[in-house]
This record gives C-alpha cells, structure tokens and sequence, in this order.
C-alpha cells in the first residue's frame, strides 16, 4: 500500500545521515551503564489483508503513542522495554479499534555514528491477542549530553495469527539519565612566536614580495591587492567591413567571390574572441519596399549562417535587414543600385587598458 511504501522510503534513507557532529555530544563511552527512557509518536501501517479481514475487525493503518525505558550495557549494546497504545482505523466499524503494544528490544549501537539497529518480539492486545518479531533502524540527534531526538522505523513479521507483514515509523525524544559529555583536552601553551622579518617591495608598488603575484609591475600601472595591474575593459568599434557580396535576381545565395571576403571576416573575428558583429543588410530601391526588406533580412542571415558555419558562436553574431531605408547611393541609375545592393558589417569588440596612478 501507499503509506507502507513511504515508511519503507523513510527507513531506507536513515542510514544517510552521517555522525553528530556537535561540540557536547555524549561519546559511546559516555552512553555505557546507564539508563535512558524515551517519549514517542508514531505511524503504524498494517499489512493490507488485515482491512480485508473480520478476525482483524477489517483494521487500517493507526497512530500511536508510546514510552520505552532501557539500559546500556555497554558501547554495542543496549535492550529496552517498551509500550505503546495504538488507535486503528476499522474499514466496516463507525469507531477505531484501540490496544496495546508491549515488546523487548535488543539494540546495536554502531561505532562512531548515532545509528543503531534494533530487533526483537512484541505482542499486542486489540480485539485479538497476537505476536510478532519486528527488525528496523534508528539516529538519534543530541541536542545536549542527556537529551536526544530519535527517528526510527521497523517492520514486524507475525509469528502467529497469520504471516503478515506490517510497518511503523516513530519519532520521538529519549532522556539518559546521568550522561555528560567529555571534558576537552586542554591544548598545550602555544609556542612564542618568531620575529617577522622585513617585508621587501621589489617593484615598490605597494605590495610586498610575498603576496606579490605580478612582479616588476611598470611603476606608472595601479595595481591590485595582489600587486597586478587593475585594468579597464570597454566595448568599442574596431572597424567597420563593407563586404561586397553580389546576389543574383531574387536570391540570397552567397557567390565564390563572396564567400572569400565573409572567410575573411571570420578569420579576424577568431583573432579576437571578445569581439561582436552586426551584420546589416541594404537593398537596391527597385520594386516593392516590403519585399526588399524581406530580401535583405534573408541576405544578412545568409552571411550570419555563414560566419557560424566558420565556427562562430552564434551569440557573437547579430544580423537585420534595413531594404531601402538606409540607402548609400542615391537615384535610379545602375551605379546606384550596385551601391546599395550591399551588406556591411560593424564589428565591435573589448579594448583592455590599464588604470594609471
């Protein structure tokens, strides 16, 4: 069932937790001979045969309420007493089904960690008296020498009545009775220190030899608390490329001779990674204005797809098409229309200059 599958999920993760880690946290040797008790509350999920069943008076999963007192008998091993009164839910009853727990446990405390199995039998009173063998796992957190949290989950296997198989998940806080934790050791008088020597600035810019990552810095640079120089970086047009790129009547198809300027374009853009380019598309002022916008946007992304395919990272890449708003020529004559039949490119790029004294 549902419920009995999360407390499995719960168990299974409790061996997860890693050991406590807090300065006034009993040792196992502080834990040894000595009584503890705990509180709890717990969920209780039976074995879904028994909803199915009127010996089980068709009982559900439950909560419960509980209380344990044991003993540490040494760093391992520990048994406990424990009770607990349960309330289930009754598929076919307008009221809960309550009764008793009663059981002795056998507990394995691993080292160094707060993790500890438990095993042992349990019989419970409800409308019928029946028993079980239960195995689980717990943690404990301690929030002082002599107070702990606890989560812990078992499954039980019935020995009798049936061989059913239920689960539960408590939580819950336990009490040791007379813990302390260890005193801390008194660390040892640390020894006089040395005389510090000199520091020496070679490059007397401020920072001294020993934490200077950038000697023989020039003495007119500013520098950083690791005595290298401290920069400024700005974006800043490196140049403007007319690429003269012929395009035959309707189409966006790049030409050989084209295609060896836009070579040429990538080749700079690789000499310098930082740089950025917007490649602006024109048309010549013939026929209709919205279909040469349309026509110099399918020509910049020509060129575009191009620099990508060189291996330019697309992000470095911007492309527009202006068609006729931005013309380089104008009038109606050949010579001008070849002018503005064009793409340019405008490459911007970080310029790195050191901040002076």
């Amino acid at each position: 069932m549902k419920l009995k599958a999360i407390a499995v999920a719960v168990l299974a993760a409790i061996p997860l937790f890693g050991a406590q880690a807090i300065a006034d946290a009993p040792t196992a040797q502080d834990l040894e001979k000595k009584v503890f008790g705990s509180l709890f509350g717990e969920g209780y999920w039976n074995d879904s045969r028994k909803a199915q069943s009127a010996t089980w008076s068709n009982t559900d999963d439950a909560w419960g309420v509980g209380a344990d007192i044991g003993y540490r008998v040494n760093e391992t091993w520990g048994v406990r007493f424990e009770y607990a009164r349960q309330s289930f839910n009754s598929l076919t009853q307008d009221s809960r089904v309550t009764g008793d727990r009663f059981g002795l446990d056998a507990m394995y405390h691993l080292a160094n960690t707060n993790l500890y199995l438990v095993g042992g039998w349990k019989h419970f009173e409800n409308d019928i008296a029946f028993d079980a063998v239960n195995i689980g796992v717990g943690y404990r957190y301690f929030v002082s020498p002599a107070v702990a949290l606890f989560v812990e989950g078992n499954r039980f296997r019935g020995i009798n009545n049936g061989d059913w198989n239920d689960a539960s998940l408590k939580a819950g806080a336990t009490w040791v009775f007379g813990a302390e934790a260890t005193a801390a050791p008194t660390p040892a008088p640390a020894p006089a220190p040395a005389p510090a020597p000199m520091p020496v600035d070679s490059d007397r810019d401020g920072v001294v030899d020993s934490q200077d990552k950038c000697p023989n810095t020039p003495a007119a640079h500013k520098v950083d608390a690791q005595g290298c120089t401290i920069y400024t970086e700005k974006m800043d047009r490196v140049g403007d490329v007319d690429i003269e790129v012929r395009f035959a009547f309707d189409s966006a198809a790049v030409s050989a001779d084209g295609q060896t300027e836009v070579n040429q374009l990538a080749a700079f853009m690789k000499r310098f990674p930082e740089a950025v380019v917007f490649i602006e598309g024109h048309a010549s002022n013939i026929g209709n204005a919205a279909y040469n916008m349309r026509l110099s946007e399918r020509r910049a992304k020509a060129i575009a797809d191009l620099l990508t395919a060189q291996g330019i990272n697309s992000s470095r890449i911007t492309s527009k098409g202006f068609g006729v708003t931005q013309l380089r020529v104008e009038g109606n004559t050949r010579a001008a229309h070849a002018a503005n039949q064009r793409i340019e490119a405008k490459v911007t790029a970080k310029i790195k200059e050191p901040v002076l004294r």
